[in-house]
């Protein structure tokens, strides 16, 4: 099979959930170079009608950097749970080719919708994304990582709790907080924002516990060591 198929294909069964058994060894770059084409259209399309996004938002620039951060922070965190399989290039590559479900975000729905309706496609599209993607990461740390059940809750969720914390510490996520005190005009993101604003907040109150988990895992696996 031509390469290039080869991937399309692998990419369909990745975001369907089927297993199967990319050739990375002599293609990884055929398949990160897919993935960060199709993380750049998504970052391009999220914000392509954005009124106040800036230059390299619309350039796509920033889902490309992200993807870099996110890839080294898992790969940070899941590594000394000793997975299998989990190198930062394939974590890399992985987080790539969940891109595509984001395209969600790129219709406009307050184009054709009035406000309230556009409100409640927005936070579908949010939960939808959200929740394929996460699923996904948690199969590919039990099917490829080996990881056992509590391990894939602590790095699946761990990272993502973190991120969210932290941006919520460095008060990046203003325009959750303008929503909140009603600072802004009404637009068809305001509920999806408020979706935000409450995973926030389940993210700071998990994270302390998350680390506990994280700290016990460590633990148990030096115990094994020594045995």
């Amino acid at each position: 099979m031509n390469i290039c198929l080869r991937v399309l294909a692998d990419q369909v069964r990745l975001l369907s959930f089927r297993a199967f058994k990319p050739s990375l060894a002599e293609h990884w770059l055929i398949y990160l170079g897919w993935g960060l084409f199709t993380t750049w259209l998504v970052g391009i399309g999220r914000y392509w009608d954005h009124p106040r996004a800036d230059w390299w938002q619309y350039a796509g620039l920033g889902s490309l950097g992200y993807v870099f951060v996110l890839a080294a922070i898992v790969w940070a965190i899941s590594a000394p749970l000793k997975p299998q399989n989990l190198s930062y290039r394939n974590i890399l590559i992985f987080i790539t080719l969940t891109s595509l479900p984001a395209l969600f975000y790129a219709i406009p729905v307050e184009r054709f919708m009035a406000l309230s309706s556009a409100q409640t496609a927005n936070v579908w599209f949010l939960l939808i994304v959200a929740t394929w993607r996460v699923a996904l990461f948690a199969v590919f740390l039990r099917r490829v990582g080996k990881l056992g059940a509590i391990a894939v809750v602590v790095a699946m969720l761990l990272p993502l709790a973190l991120i969210v914390t932290t941006l919520t510490l460095l008060n990046l996520e203003q325009a959750v907080f303008n929503i909140m005190g009603g600072l802004r005009d009404p637009t068809s993101n305001d509920m999806a924002y408020g979706v935000l604003a409450l995973i926030t907040f389940f993210s700071v109150i998990a994270t302390p516990v998350l680390l506990i988990m994280y700290a016990v895992l460590l633990i148990r696996i030096q115990l094994r060591k020594k045995s």
